[in-house]
């Protein structure tokens, strides 16, 4: 039977549902059910390029914007596991490594310089094709997993997928989510949504800055039209000479740009 804490964190995450605390308050929630040491938690639309919406690293937390957003993801065995089975659940790395991943090369890349030893991934279905995953980092020997901590967090899965979903399936896919917000402390979206409103704010038209805010939302050339009721080829139009005043050529390099803009702002 869960306990007086427990009971309590699940009601400060009510109270948090469609709130900037959502995401530190759901991870605070999970904790208590598995301890771990840190978390991700991403937003995945149709397949596409992954959505930053929180995170608890500390140690080289830079890999995580500068090399995981921008083009390490596409060979995370969880992201591709996600879009290959389209499975709710929890899920371990050795659940879902595949034999065609090169696998060893991924590890240099994130686990072997951010210290990770082990992960754990929470798959949430929001809607058809709108998923959040929430990746756990084990570092310390201490919270390694074991099938019994395994086995104690799965009755609570569907706790944390109700909370998920209604939270997520009212409010879209923001980037501005907490920021290094640990497991519940003070700091919200403020760095985020200032990134956002300076990013190419020399450069850039005011109507460039809006579109420039919603692709680095996420929003493709089509969402982004209907969302201010321009034509789709406008929004091209827009993107293409985005581009040539930020010198890049693809959109990898402007989540790359946008990412290292980001983290080197002043705090």
């Amino acid at each position: 039977m869960p306990d007086n804490h427990f009971l309590s964190l699940v009601s400060e995450t009510i109270s948090a549902l469609n709130t900037p605390k959502f995401s530190a308050k759901i991870m605070q929630l999970t904790h208590a059910c598995l301890a771990f040491d840190c978390a991700v938690i991403l937003g995945c639309k149709e397949a596409k390029r992954p959505i930053y919406l929180y995170d608890s690293i500390e140690k080289e937390r830079e890999l995580l914007f500068q090399r995981y957003l921008t083009n390490d993801y596409q060979n995370d065995p969880f992201i591709r596991y996600l879009n290959t089975h389209q499975q709710q659940g929890i899920f371990t790395l050795k659940e879902v490594i595949s034999k065609d991943l090169d696998y060893h090369a991924y590890c240099q890349r994130f686990y072997q310089q951010t210290g990770w030893k082990d992960e754990l991934g929470i798959f949430i279905e929001i809607e058809p094709e709108l998923w959040v995953i929430i990746c756990l980092g084990f570092i310390n020997d201490k919270n390694h997993i074991s099938i019994k901590r395994l086995s104690e967090l799965e009755p609570y899965f569907c706790i944390i997928e109700s909370l998920c979903r209604q939270h997520w399936k009212r409010a879209d896919f923001h980037l501005a989510e907490p920021i290094k917000d640990h497991l519940g402390g003070t700091q919200l979206h403020a760095s985020v949504q200032h990134a956002l409103t300076t990013f190419g704010r020399d450069i850039l038209t005011k109507r460039e800055q809006e579109i420039t805010v919603l692709i680095a939302q996420g929003y493709d050339s089509k969402e982004i039209a209907l969302k201010l009721a321009i034509s789709e080829g406008t929004v091209k139009n827009h993107r293409k000479r985005i581009y040539q005043q930020l010198n890049i050529a693809s959109l990898s390099e402007f989540f790359q740009l946008f990412y290292n803009h980001l983290i080197t702002l002043p705090k």
